[in-house]
């Protein structure tokens, strides 16, 4: 009978094990990747991924298939996006097999000088409101991009987006439940509720959601192109209504906006090409992060290891303090750009680590010199594009010019107010930027384009998703849908300091034993909801000339092709 016994409890514990088996052989949730010949999109709504791939086989490229699923974004989840925002982009070229970097990033007003906010007795800029406002560059980002590479006529690409603005769509969970959070404190600016809270209040997850206005304003860029934008009535509007709010800006600074054509900046990882945008963006502290990283054997630590977390923690707070000290506006600076993303230049960053104590502060070096949607598209002539689009602070600035549809950025938040500083506010300048696009090319190939969304999440984001696939041996899904790990507190561009070492979040499913480890190390640890960015990302297997797409658990996003 003991020997029976023992039999059936040894059976049930085997199948205990084998019944806590993955296939991915991960101990988080995940699923398979979605693979596909003739094209790819993946974005943070299906509705604006199914618009994607409506473009490419309707005969529009990636390029078009891109700039569709913006335009739903914007209406579908503004939230995080929409054309009173800004745009950023890397396009991989199939005609020409080169990357291609686009800057479509907005600038402060002329008349509004660093003076007035000291008169007026601002330590900071303020994060809501007129003087929070740049230039929008998003619709100049569509017409460039479209003009250099696109195939479809601008109303041909905007049309899905207006129909579903005036038919309407219904609301997805986890963008309903930050469309309520926005709401509450964006209501009291003139505009807002008209759009955003029909009958007075926000729409629920399911609910049908209509922007008439918003179709009207796309209609009207799809007809009379960009510069009804910039030199016409929607920019007269802007400016009519930012004036009433005691706002700076006049019709010059949107005639004499542009968008910047940039050379991509990479650096080479275990092999890996991997590529970031130039400043006034923040990708160069995902490179950094990584130059140190590759001093260290961190596949040998393996995946969730405190070895390795303690590693990247202290690598992200050495590139943040570059970051804050340096990234800034390029037309008004000159930035050690080329230094500071060096593979010498990051041994002397990672000598600085102590790898059994976390740091409370770092200097920032000394290089000698010489909130956001992210979509990622392919097709099947080989163009891929990695773009990213945002407001900031989910909604922006509630500044709602009228019956137009849209809230406007509130980028200026991000210039510091500290004289002598790279990135101090100045007139008709770009502020430093966070929303980052990314790729991945392998001999000159292309290999991976990707992105997470998120503030400061965004280099840390892309940092672990080139660990997770490179030293850990992930697909692209498993990547994505790995465990995070988000610093906060270091130094920022806008003036603020790091003297106690920040704070550590974590996502669930890392061990209580790593925690405990990193503890002891002296990090701060904390268990927040949320702030761990969103994922997509598009591979190319060229051996088998096929895509992998992978789309973010973390939001309502998809990946499909066809």
């Amino acid at each position: 009978m003991k020997r029976l016994l023992l039999t059936i409890s040894t059976l049930f514990f085997a199948i205990l094990i084998f019944a806590q088996d993955r296939i991915t052989g991960h101990n988080f949730a995940t699923r398979s990747e979605v693979i596909a010949q003739n094209g790819m999109a993946c974005s943070s709504q299906p509705l604006a991924t199914q618009v994607a791939l409506d473009i490419l086989k309707a005969g529009g490229n990636a390029i078009d298939a891109a700039i569709a699923a913006d335009a739903v974004l914007g209406l579908t989840e503004p939230t995080g996006s929409g054309i009173g925002g800004d745009i950023f982009a890397i396009i991989w070229d199939a005609k020409t097999q080169k990357l291609f970097g686009l800057n479509g990033s907005g600038r402060s007003p002329y008349e509004l000088k660093l003076q007035y906010f000291k008169d007026n007795g601002y330590d900071k800029i303020p994060a809501l409101g007129p003087l929070s406002v740049s230039v929008p560059g998003c619709v100049d980002g569509w017409f460039e991009l479209n003009k250099k590479f696109g195939k479809l006529k601008m109303n041909e690409i905007l049309a899905p987006a207006i129909r579903y603005a005036r038919e309407g769509f219904p609301l997805s969970e986890v963008i309903a439940y930050y469309w309520q959070g926005n709401s509450r404190s964006l209501q009291k600016y003139p505009g807002f509720a008209e759009i955003y809270m029909p009958g007075g209040k926000a729409p629920a997850k399911g609910e049908i959601f209509k922007n008439p206005y918003l179709a009207n304003t796309l209609e009207l860029i799809g007809k009379e192109g960009r510069d009804v934008f910039y030199k016409g009535e929607i920019a007269e509007k802007i400016v009519a209504y930012l004036k009433e709010q005691g706002g700076f800006f006049t019709m010059k600074d949107f005639e004499d906006h542009t968008s910047e054509w940039v050379e991509p900046i990479s650096t080479n990882y275990r092999g890996y090409d991997i590529w970031e945008l130039p400043p006034n963006g923040q990708g160069t502290a995902a490179l950094q992060m990584l130059n140190i990283l590759e001093n260290y054997d961190i596949a040998k630590m393996g995946f969730g290891s405190p070895e390795y977390m303690h590693l990247f923690i202290e690598a992200k707070k050495l590139a943040f303090e570059d970051r804050a000290k340096f990234y800034a506006d390029p037309d008004f600076n000159k930035l050690p750009t080329k230094e500071l993303i060096s593979e010498e230049y990051g041994k002397k960053r990672a000598a600085l680590i102590d790898q059994n104590r976390a740091a409370r502060s770092y200097p920032a070096g000394f290089p000698e010199s010489p909130n956001t949607i992210y979509l990622t598209t392919a097709d099947k002539e080989g163009n891929m594009v990695s773009l990213i689009q945002s407001n900031f602070r989910g909604m922006g600035s509630g500044m709602t010019p009228g019956k137009l549809g849209f809230v406007l950025q509130d980028r200026g938040e991000l210039f510091t107010l500290e004289e002598g500083h790279m990135n101090v506010y100045e007139p008709h300048k770009r502020p430093f930027h966070t929303i980052i696009p990314a790729f991945i090319t392998k001999d000159g190939r292309p290999y991976i384009s990707f992105g997470v969304m998120g503030g400061g999440m965004q280099p840390q984001g892309h940092t672990q998703i080139v660990c997770n696939i490179i030293d850990f041996g992930m697909n692209l899904q498993e990547a994505g849908d790995a465990p995070r790990i988000s610093h906060e507190g270091s130094s920022e561009p806008t003036g603020e300091k790091m003297t106690d070492g920040g704070v550590v979040s974590l996502e669930s499913g890392f061990s209580y034993e790593t925690i405990r480890e990193l503890m002891s190390k002296g990090h701060k640890i904390s268990f927040e909801k949320g702030p761990y960015g969103g994922y997509q990302a598009i591979m190319y297997d060229s051996k088998n000339k096929v895509y992998y797409g992978a789309s973010e658990s973390r939001k309502d996003g998809q990946a499909a092709g066809y």
